[in-house]
């Protein structure tokens, strides 16, 4: 008798993978018992209702939003309702400008034909983007990335989330494509705005704060793109990525093992690229023995959109994408993303031929089925119309807003206050000129809906409220004559603009240029997927606008508003005074214009060095010896105008006091750093702490310094704080020429500072005892506590 046979007692639930009162492992066992092969097959795949385009549809590349989607929108799979079942909705919110209500109606209805035009009824996993918020029509578009990580606050970035996971679970989503882990390597690479940083402990800290944050707001994450599809030959999107095991093991991996055994993230998203000749949809070592066996992942493996197809006609490793699906299924990846091509029913004939063990097929399906059970989609009760229960809810609420004002305020970094701010309140004619000054799209990601889905629907806005700088500083600067000019574009040559904003400059008392980027998808903006740059400097002729600017003898504020670090050495030598603000989203005008006024007390820090100058294309700061010592050795010289870590303020601070608790500890012990940190300036503000750690002999060539925890420090004026890390001895593990992970028994330097280049507190410790191989479970984070000392209000922020 199977389960659909039994007769219920009254009040028993008819099938028992209905039932929430029994474990989940029982449920999934009752249901996978029940299904038919094709109906297992059915749970790997998905369907993407809003990719609709034709190929020869409407101006080439103009309604992308995932790689070749004009492509494979003739070659989709079928739509939901066969009898077998379905595995996930894609993007029912993100494809096309819907409001919340209308969103719900269509979850409703594709979840309707999936539950009643499949045998057993189980419903879909509606999956959403949400890298720079909930990315759907009228959602908050909170700041890229690349500004939560110069926040340097993991709190912030955990809040943020949970209200993004909040109003996705709200209207019927249950998983978000995100955090994206890559670590930059290359400031070239478009995806640079994606990623929280250069440093793989930063990333980790801040990207499993996200996790934690969505998750617990009932969201499934994402972590991806596992892994190396940062680090690609030349920056190139989808570039194939020359990386040896070692730093992938020491550099890449890292974030990716906290998000996983911290935050307990529920999925992962293969990487694109290939690392050394592998693709990742097809490495078995990646998505198996490290990512389950070592890390303990339980979760389910999502293809990038169309990565499997891509084995065949990209990689060239699978003859078709019948041959690729049964390749990444076998290797590890569950379910295929965003529509079914390579995970079809042809799985099914493999099994029955023998080419393909129905255990990979249960091992997938009982991942994914898990997942539906503990989001709630098994219960008896659950049903199409109560999961969209909250579809009447405001997507950019009044709390929406004051969050990302917050976040905006945080994240920008105050390169060189020169000369010109705080802005003097006697100024009387301010001139804001530039490309960024008046355009909003310039504070948002490739992946907010703005940038990512309306220019489709020319005509309808920003679906947001989004003041501008221009905007802001006329609310800010309400006694001051405010002029513009555009001067000229993010992206084009043109320079017919310059006269007009020369001519406005040289009658103003103080000149705001504010340049940068606007981010699109493959070729369509300066930033963004698929917006590599050649090299780094300012896009198009911004640059020769700030020194056209400046030779007009008004002083010149410089604000940057980018995806990715510019090389600004030639601006900084024109500049008054230079801000860095990475697309801070629809709040950042404000916070732009409260910085350059003095009421928001600039506290960001860079996650990503500032270039020198725009060729060589300088390297990021986790380098060994020779990577930043080039004295006599080469002609260039890597050593950036800004380092990683730095930003400064309107007060000023003071580190001190250094001690280091022991001298010596066993390579299996820990010790504590502390130090003193004092604000000496004249108003509140925030000083993150940081401490580094240099091995100084080591069977492989180490980084000169590498950060190993950080805290965030609000002090009134004269207030002081202690802080103490406590450093355990795993945190100095590396991959050694074994390709093991060993801690090293040696000297560690220990650097105390405010930046990776101001380390005023250096001391020594030593380990001892036995080379140590470390496994899982190893110590992957700093704990950190800050303890007032004297001063009003000192404290952790």
């Amino acid at each position: 008798m199977t389960a659909l046979d039994r007769t219920p007692t009254p009040g028993q639930v008819t099938r028992p993978w209905r039932d929430p009162a029994l474990p989940v492992a029982d449920r999934v066992d009752a249901l996978l018992a029940e299904m038919t092969l094709e109906e297992k097959v059915a749970q790997l795949g998905s369907w993407w209702p809003g990719n609709d385009m034709q190929p020869d549809g409407g101006e080439s590349g103009t309604a992308n939003v995932a790689p070749m989607q004009d492509v494979f929108a003739a070659t989709k799979s079928a739509p939901p309702g066969p009898v077998h079942g379905l595995g996930h909705l894609t993007r029912v919110f993100g494809s096309a400008p819907v409001t919340p209500e209308q969103g719900a109606a269509e979850v409703v209805r594709l979840q309707r034909a999936v539950v009643d035009g499949s045998r057993l009824g189980v419903p879909a996993i509606v999956h959403e983007e949400c890298l720079t918020g909930f990315t759907t029509y009228g959602a908050t578009v909170y700041p890229a990335a690349i500004a939560w990580a110069a926040t340097f606050d993991p709190e912030l970035v955990e809040r943020m989330a949970a209200a993004i996971g909040r109003d996705m679970r709200a209207v019927g989503a249950h998983q978000g494509l995100a955090p994206v882990l890559d670590v930059v390597r290359d400031y070239r690479w478009g995806r640079v705005e994606e990623t929280m940083g250069e440093d793989p402990y930063l990333v980790a800290t801040l990207g499993t704060a996200y996790v934690r944050g969505l998750q617990g707001a009932g969201i499934i994450a994402t972590l991806k793109h596992f892994a190396g599809y940062s680090a690609s030959r030349a920056a190139r999107n989808h570039g194939p990525v020359p990386m040896g095991r070692r730093e992938l093991m020491d550099v890449i991996l890292p974030p990716f093992e906290t998000a996983v055994t911290h935050g307990g993230a529920g999925s992962v998203m293969n990487s694109y690229s290939d690392v050394d000749g592998v693709p990742a949809a097809v490495d078995p070592w990646l998505l198996d023995e490290v990512l389950r066996r070592e890390w303990g992942f339980t979760g389910t493996v999502v293809s990038d959109y169309w990565s499997i197809p891509f084995l065949a006609t990209m990689h060239g490793v699978a003859a078709d994408a019948a041959e690729a699906g049964m390749l990444a299924l076998s290797a590890g990846v569950d379910v295929e993303l965003p529509d079914t091509l390579g995970f079809g029913q042809h799985l099914a004939d493999r099994v029955r031929s023998g080419e393909l063990p129905e255990e990979v097929i249960d091992r997938a399906a009982r991942r994914l089925l898990t997942q539906k059970a503990e989001l709630g989609l098994l219960d008896e009760d659950w049903t199409p119309e109560r999961s969209v229960a909250g579809a009447a809810a405001d997507l950019d609420s009044p709390a929406n807003r004051a969050l990302a004002r917050e976040l905006a305020e945080r994240s920008i970094v105050l390169l060189d206050a020169g000369t010109a701010l705080p802005l003097a309140p006697g100024a009387r004619r301010v001139a804001v000129v530039g490309p960024c000054a008046d355009d909003a799209r310039t504070f948002m990601g490739c992946y907010a809906f703005p940038n990512h889905v309306l220019p489709r629907h020319p005509g309808l806005g920003l679906g947001i409220e989004a003041p501008t700088v221009l905007e802001a500083l006329r609310a800010e600067l309400p006694d001051a004559e405010i002029v513009h000019e555009r001067g000229c574009d993010v992206r084009d040559g043109d320079r017919s603009g310059f006269a007009a904003a020369v001519s406005a400059a040289a009658g103003a008392d103080l000149c705001v240029a504010v340049v940068g980027d606007l981010a699109g998808m493959f070729g369509l903006g300066t930033s963004g997927e698929g917006c590599d740059a050649e090299d780094l400097r300012l896009p198009g002729p911004q640059e020769d606008l700030v020194t056209a600017l400046a030779a007009t003898g008004t002083p010149v504020v410089v604000v940057v508003v980018s995806g990715r670090p510019y090389a600004l050495g030639e601006v900084h030598a024109h500049a008054a005074a230079l801000v860095q603000a990475f697309m801070p989203g629809e709040e950042g005008g404000a916070a732009i214009a409260g910085v350059l006024s003095g009421r928001v007390q600039p506290v960001g820090r860079l996650p990503v060095q500032i270039p020198r100058r725009p060729g060589g294309q300088p390297g990021t700061y986790l380098q060994p010896p020779l990577g930043v010592d080039s004295a006599g050795i080469s002609n260039l010289d890597p050593t950036p105008l800004f380092p990683f870590g730095y930003g400064t303020s309107y007060t000023t601070f003071e580190v001190g006091e250094l001690r280091v608790s022991d001298a010596e500890v066993p390579t299996d012990g820990e010790f504590t750093v502390s130090a003193t940190v004092r604000n000496t300036g004249g108003r509140a503000g925030e000083e993150v702490v940081q401490l580094y750690l240099r091995d100084v002999l080591a069977q492989v060539t180490r980084p000169v310094r590498q950060l190993t925890g950080f805290a965030r420090v609000r002090l009134e004026p004269g207030g002081s704080a202690e802080v103490r890390f406590r450093v355990h001895a795993d945190r100095t593990a590396f991959t050694g020429r074994d390709l093991r992970r060993v801690v090293e028994p040696g000297d560690l330097d220990v650097l105390v500072g405010t930046s990776s280049a101001d380390l005023p507190l250096r001391g020594r410790v030593r380990l001892t005892g036995p080379l140590r191989e470390t496994g899982p479970g190893r110590r992957l984070d700093t704990p950190v506590e800050v303890v007032p000392l004297d001063g009003p209000d000192a404290g952790a922020s």
